[in-house]
């Protein structure tokens, strides 16, 4: 019976938070806290223990180093710079749009944020040549997704913190390579099928006249290389430890990098460079997000307290066949992230899940965080989603979006949840 309760809290979080748009982590806080004191008969002390801050500090001071780029803007002009140089090339325009919106989210600056400045780039080109716009907005949105998957960005860093929290720390960096490089080919090969399947991707035409955009100015070119100095800092070490795993001296050095405390080191040479306002830099942390992503992080703790993530993963175990198990995984992950969001609600939800079903059906738990991260990335541009909102938000009159909406909702959105389940189930044939 409690199991009952708990699981009709964390479906009562999400549907409450959408509707009312309050963030979704209070009301998950507040549910644990109900849950935990007075039928599980924890402490309060308990309940607030369970605030996952190893997740919280690692977003928050990534998110701190790579807003200085953001601010003083230096993604938005490195992507302005690579759409310029290949705007002569009407027909690779969508993978333009999404190696450079991969490229900003891989350097650090979020889902959100690509989608912020790319977007409106990415629609007002495809108005120049011609091309349809759900192609640039699929292109735009995938590059934004898979980008941000990278091991050191916004939402690679988020996987890595719930792998370690579901007992996966020492696979964690290998892990997270794997649903990076996996969400990468499912979006080449989405925007190929959009591309090549829709009649006014035919008959495309050059951009002219693009003006060439301004050259980095002295901060932005310092800011560059210490993002590279960072991914350097954090990537070398864990990938030499793979090819060299007997090497003593590597595996020291390997167990002591940190990509929070990493940050937070980077974050104070670009204080002291002044490389953009400290004020702005520590306000566009994304406290919603962490709220949001650390909120239900502990009613999941609670409910991991209560049996209930094992009474789940003992019914996906031993209801569902063998076989179909990475598919429902795809699509339990594309319904939830059809309405809510796939970091602060999808994955804390699902991850916690694994290792129990893993253990059970002999299913490598790599290949059920990836079904779970692309299934819920497929349904991202869904119109009541983050990715397909701030798609909306980026067309210029009413008519366009009253024009859009319905074809994200009912082409889009469905041929992408149904590509990722085709992904996911050909994809259990290898891992």
């Amino acid at each position: 019976m409690i199991s009952v309760y708990v699981i009709a809290a964390i479906l009562l979080a999400i549907a409450i938070g959408y509707k009312s748009k309050i963030n979704t982590g209070f009301f998950a806080i507040a549910f644990a806290y109900l849950l935990g004191c007075f039928v599980l008969n924890l402490k309060p002390a308990e309940v607030i223990r369970m605030w996952p801050m190893g997740i919280f500090f690692v977003i928050a001071m990534v998110s701190l180093f790579y807003n200085f780029a953001l601010i003083n803007g230096t993604l938005e002009k490195l992507s302005l710079h690579i759409l310029y140089r290949c705007r002569r090339i009407p027909y690779l325009l969508p993978l333009v749009i999404y190696f450079a919106a991969a490229l900003i989210a891989a350097l650090g600056a979020g889902f959100f944020s690509v989608m912020a400045f790319s977007a409106p780039l990415a629609l007002l080109l495809c108005d120049k040549i011609k091309m349809n716009k759900l192609v640039g907005a699929v292109a735009v949105n995938c590059g934004a997704l898979s980008g941000a998957n990278f091991m050191t960005s916004g939402s690679g860093v988020i996987f890595r913190g719930l792998m370690d929290n579901a007992g996966y720390t020492q696979s964690s960096f290998q892990f997270s390579a794997v649903i990076f490089a996996a969400s990468v080919l499912f979006s080449l090969l989405l925007i190929a099928g959009f591309l090549w399947g829709m009649k006014s991707t035919r008959n495309l035409k050059r951009i002219d006249d693009m003006e060439k955009p301004e050259p980095f100015d002295a901060k932005q070119r310092l800011n560059l290389k210490l993002m590279l100095v960072m991914i350097a800092l954090v990537l070398v070490p864990p990938i030499a430890h793979i090819l060299f795993p007997g090497n003593a001296l590597l595996a020291l050095i390997n167990s002591k990098v940190d990509v929070g405390l990493i940050a937070v080191v980077m974050s104070l040479i670009a204080m002291s460079l002044r490389l953009a306002p400290q004020k702005e830099v520590v306000a566009r942390i994304p406290w919603e997000t962490l709220i949001m992503i650390c909120g239900v992080g502990i009613l999941i703790s609670v409910a991991i307290k209560a049996g209930t993530i094992d009474l789940l993963a003992g019914w996906v175990s031993t209801s569902i066949p063998l076989g179909l198990v990475p598919l429902v995984f795809t699509l339990i992950a594309a319904f939830m992230s059809f309405f809510s969001s796939t970091l602060g609600v999808v994955c804390p939800a699902l991850f916690p899940l694994i290792p129990s079903v893993a253990q059970s059906t002999g299913i490598t738990p790599i290949l059920l965080f990836t079904c779970i991260v692309i299934g819920g990335q497929a349904s991202a541009i869904s119109p009541f989603s983050s990715g397909g909102s701030l798609i909306l938000g980026s067309l210029a009159h009413d008519a366009e979006r009253d024009e859009v909406f319905p074809r994200l909702l009912f082409l889009v959105v469905p041929v992408s949840v149904v590509s990722a389940g085709l992904f996911c189930l050909a994809m259990s044939q290898i891992l």
